[in-house]
């Protein structure tokens, strides 16, 4: 076969059925706008209601950005290949999508294990927390994410855009995805899988890492609180986020921790679309649907009457 630096790829999205794709297309058509609705409503619910303006919902209010940016980035693409039959994509586009991609699941990573600490800082340091998570710490370990998770995009996509690809490739997913590509590729990827390994396991461990070690020690400072309701209530603040955080990584490990004989197989890509669309649109629901500062903002949002006034 031809090899290009500059192919065009054919994304064979969710399933070569014909019949199946109007119904899948109904679906993801509402999750998506159900996602993006859910995330603007949080943002607004935390912009609008100074009472919110909390390192814990700052952080809340970043990780709702992020997923509204991240579902934006796969499923225009999804859906357009289900609506038109028609999954081809340019060489640019690829990387576009790859890079962006790589910068949203990096940020879910990061944010999740700053939000971590947010709650170890709260509950194991409750005295301090003030002195603590200042605002310019928030903005800096907010912004330091940021910050990293674009240098790695960067480093990845730079790698990639120097390689040679056979032409007119089917991938067998929904959007375009690393694994993929480097095996399409005509040169030598040794430089390309050594940094995403690499990247992938300095990230990924030290994010899973701060999470358990945080809350290791909340469990620890839980236990030792002498009353039953006052570990309910220190629990109940991390509940939400230990939801997000077996959700995001069940889903991310299910898809990228799997022997080579299962690549491309289609529980990859029901755990791929469980992370990239679904885990986005249910974690404002998470965090809103059992907080009460939250729906009280929402209620003034959309003007509801609380039904217990």
């Amino acid at each position: 076969m031809n090899c290009s630096q500059a192919p065009g790829f054919i994304l064979l999205g969710l399933s070569r059925d014909g019949e199946k794709w109007q119904p899948l297309f109904s679906i993801f058509v509402a999750l998506y706008l159900l996602g993006l609705l859910g995330n603007l409503l949080l943002l607004l619910a935390i912009g609008a209601d100074i009472n919110l303006h909390t390192p814990m919902y700052f952080f809340l209010s970043q990780l709702s950005l992020v997923d509204f940016c991240f579902i934006t980035t796969t499923t225009p693409k999804m859906l357009e290949a289900l609506w038109t039959g028609n999954g081809s994509i340019s060489f640019s586009g690829c990387l576009t999508q790859l890079y962006f991609f790589a910068v949203f699941a990096d940020m879910d990573n990061l944010l999740l294990a700053v939000m971590a600490i947010d709650r170890y800082a709260a509950i194991c340091h409750p005295l301090y927390y003030p002195l603590l998570m200042t605002s310019y710490r928030c903005v800096v370990l907010a912004s330091g994410s940021w910050g990293v998770a674009h240098c790695v995009s960067l480093a990845h996509t730079l790698l990639l855009s120097q390689l040679s690809f056979h032409n007119n490739q089917e991938i067998p997913h929904f959007f375009c995805d690393f694994g993929p590509l480097l095996q399409f590729s005509c040169s030598n990827t040794h430089l390309n899988e050594t940094l995403m390994i690499a990247l992938a396991g300095v990230l990924g461990l030290s994010a899973l890492l701060c999470i358990v070690s945080s809350y290791g020690c909340i469990f620890y400072a839980v236990a030792r609180v002498p009353s039953a309701h006052g570990k309910r209530k220190a629990l109940a603040t991390c509940s939400s986020h230990l939801s997000m955080v077996l959700l995001f990584y069940s889903t991310v490990f299910a898809t990228y921790l799997k022997p080579p004989s299962s690549s491309h197989s289609s529980g990859e890509v029901v755990a791929a679309v469980m992370y990239t669309l679904v885990t986005p649109t249910l974690n404002p629901f998470i965090y809103s649907l059992r907080n009460k500062d939250v729906n009280s903002s929402l209620r003034k949002i959309l003007n509801i009457k609380n039904p217990q006034d």
